[in-house]
């Protein structure tokens, strides 16, 4: 009787696991990670798919993870693959304001293919799983200073085929790409691109930014009559240039951005102000229940949360849970490859927006 018991035990196990497991939905959860290597075991590790280093640099012509604490935080992040076995640890070039030799240095073969090398053997070395570039920008203009030239648009994707020559498909490769016009038109040949990568990490967010003089909402999932830019935007034209749906990573953005001086006028959206700050999902959550000047909104057209205070004249733009929630779903109906955030360590530690996420991939 025992061992009938047992059997049956083990068997409802192997199918209770089975069917927990099969309403995992397969989209892809990427965290990018700019923080220190001691809070990295704080996270829920086990509820995503991929784990960013942001940011490796350019040392001449090749990757450089950096200092002693950058080794340590790849370290770290490698280990964890002993909670999560499926977990892929990418380091990432670059970041804003951290690709300011790209344009040069990729500017020329032999650098592209000393490249290349470079990554692999640090690959190799500590145990990762692929490269993510961040050159914001090719081609066109991105951080104030940096060069860059109408080459850029072919250098890059010359580099993505000797990246991918030199590492083959063991390795992973991505790029973040800007959610903006200019960009998809500008400073990508997508057709070239498409077969070498595995994904294209959309940063749909920061649609409005430092450099906006009227406010909007910066991670919408749909565009409004005011506001063309959105995720769904990005997507569409990246179908349209040709991206494997499967190969399309959406962003959103566990982080807010204040504007002040902003009017009350439509409770502070689509008005003239002056940007302030950017502040965590952890900040931000605190400040609505401490300070009850901020109102909340919620735009049902752009699926997007928003915030004005009118005595301090205020407004913020946000993913909060619902949006969150809104856009992993969208992932998933449009059968995209994922959906990708900026960035874990603004996360809580536990209940947070990542917990939302993946609580929608797993219903």
């Amino acid at each position: 009787m025992a061992r009938i018991i047992k059997i049956s035990v083990i068997v409802f196990c192997i199918f209770g696991y089975t069917a927990v497991f099969a309403k995992d939905s397969t989209i892809r959860v990427i965290a990018y990670y700019s923080g220190s290597s001691e809070k990295l075991d704080s996270f829920p590790v086990e509820k995503l798919t991929h784990i960013i280093y942001s940011f490796s640099h350019l040392n001449g012509n090749k990757l450089d993870i950096g200092n002693e604490e950058s080794i340590a935080t790849v370290k770290k992040m490698v280990s964890l693959k002993g909670r999560n076995s499926n977990l892929k640890v990418i380091l990432s070039l670059g970041g804003w304001g951290g690709c300011k030799t790209c344009s040069a240095v990729f500017s020329t073969e032999e650098n592209r293919r000393v490249f290349a090398g470079s990554v692999l053997i640090l690959l190799k070395k500590y145990g990762a799983d692929g490269l993510d570039l961040d050159w914001e920008y090719p081609a066109i203009e991105g951080y104030p200073g940096h060069e860059y030239m109408p080459e850029d648009k072919q250098n890059f994707a010359s580099l993505l085929q000797i990246l991918r020559d030199t590492l083959g498909n063991s390795y992973e490769i991505s790029f973040a790409a800007g959610g903006f016009e200019k960009y998809m038109e500008e400073a990508i040949e997508w057709e070239k691109i498409a077969p070498l990568i595995n994904y294209v990490n959309l940063m749909s967010y920061d649609l409005v930014h430092g450099y906006s003089v009227v406010t909007g909402h910066h991670t919408p999932l749909y565009s409004t009559p005011d506001q063309f830019l959105s995720v769904d935007w990005g997507v569409k034209k990246l179908i349209e240039k040709g991206v494997p749906k499967k190969k399309i990573i959406i962003g959103a953005a566990f982080y807010g951005r204040f504007w002040e001086n902003v009017s009350a006028e439509n409770n502070g959206l689509y008005q003239s102000g002056k940007f302030l700050k950017g502040e965590s999902i952890r900040n931000l959550e605190k400040l609505i229940s401490t300070d009850k000047h901020f109102k909340y909104f919620w735009d049902d057209t752009a699926k997007a949360p928003y915030l004005y205070n009118k005595e301090q004249k205020l407004f913020v733009t946000y993913d909060d849970r619902t949006s969150i929630e809104l856009k992993t779903q969208y992932a998933i109906d449009q059968k995209i490859g994922g959906i990708m955030f900026w960035e874990l360590s603004l996360d809580y530690n536990k209940g947070g927006l990542l917990d939302v996420i993946d609580r929608v991939k797993r219903k």
